[in-house]
């Protein structure tokens, strides 16, 4: 694909980081310094040979605070409430600083003041310092309230990140078609990770392509994938999706060389209630050209053994093998 999209395809991605001043959210990199200034945004999805550019990508992340920080990381989110606690500690250890009244606390020393701020934010209370005058038992006031606030909004941080609901929903790394029962099919693999249920789970796939108008305007057609099987009664370790190219389908007739010239794409969701937390969770994968094979399927991953129990070996989760050409369908050459 071009190396330059416009914005009309920011909705169709996914993300990871790249890099010290990128970070991710929901499968998308993007740039911090372009987030904060409002400049260019830069998104890349993971396997993708190009990025995407967000001109004047205006961001106010003070207005979505609590957005931006659900999606920060959990180190940063550490880091991000010990340092918000370290700064208010330190504007209150200055107020202290310049106002005295703090008994016990050294003269002229910014450390005892920041370290009593500390105590009454904490509610330690050992004892050794005290505010002994009316300036200081005001500031106590004031920084109880602001702490009690704090603690409130970080305990609800913590664990609104703790009861977000995630999928560990693992697709194969390639697409593959292969012919099934003569008619050639496109075919992926998905499996949750955490070997419980996704309990009536929604399978959509949709392929993206560049066409060109009579107009001679270019445009991305996003045309929805029917699937043999788009709604399981459950996920678990494994299921094939699969897809007939048969007169319906986008892709009948469409060779290799073509789909490389139409920047076809084929993105993946699926959606599920987890049967441990009770909460719908989602996951999206995409494929991309040279992410599809032709003329492989799948290695079969569950066998029987002798004892006539059955055996699902995840080893061979990603692996594929060639099929044999037939008429219509010349693949592998």
């Amino acid at each position: 694909m071009q190396a330059d999209r416009d914005t009309t395809a920011a909705g169709i991605l996914t993300q990871e980081s790249v890099g010290p001043n990128c970070a991710a959210l929901n499968g998308f990199t993007f740039n911090l310094e372009s987030v904060m200034s409002g400049r260019t945004t830069r998104i890349r999805r993971p396997g993708a040979s190009y990025e995407i550019r967000v001109i004047d990508d205006r961001r106010r992340p003070l207005r979505d605070l609590y957005h931006g920080i659900m999606a920060l990381s959990w180190p940063t989110t550490i880091v991000f409430i010990a340092v918000g606690f370290l700064v208010v500690n330190a504007i209150f250890a200055l107020a202290y600083f310049v106002a005295g009244g703090v008994a016990h606390a050294a003269p002229d020393s910014f450390s005892d003041a920041f370290f009593f701020s500390v105590q009454t934010m904490g509610t330690i209370g050992y004892g050794a310092m005290y505010p002994e005058s009316f300036t200081a038992n005001v500031l106590v006031v004031f920084e109880t309230i602001v702490g009690l606030t704090l603690l409130a909004l970080a305990t609800g941080l913590v664990f609104a990140k703790f009861s977000h609901p995630t999928a560990r929903v693992m697709f194969t790394r390639e697409a593959v078609i292969s012919p099934v029962n003569g008619v050639p099919t496109l075919m992926f693999r998905i499996g949750n990770e955490r070997g419980n249920q996704l309990v009536d789970t929604q399978i959509r796939a949709v392929l993206v392509r560049t066409e060109w108008t009579a107009e001679g305007a270019k445009f991305y057609r996003a045309v929805d994938l029917h699937l043999a099987r788009d709604r399981p009664l459950s996920l678990s370790r494994s299921l094939s999706v699969t897809h007939a190219i048969d007169e319906q389908s986008p892709l009948y007739h469409l060779t290799p060389e073509q789909l490389v010239e139409q920047e076809v794409e084929i993105e993946v969701m699926a959606i599920g209630l987890d049967d441990v937390s009770m909460q719908v969770v989602h996951a999206s994968h995409i494929y991309f050209t040279d992410q599809i094979l032709w003329g492989a399927r799948h290695a079969d991953i569950t066998s029987e053994a002798e004892d006539g129990s059955l055996i699902v070996d995840l080893r061979k989760f990603h692996d594929t093998e060639p099929t044999q050409p037939i008429a219509g369908f010349p693949y592998p050459p």
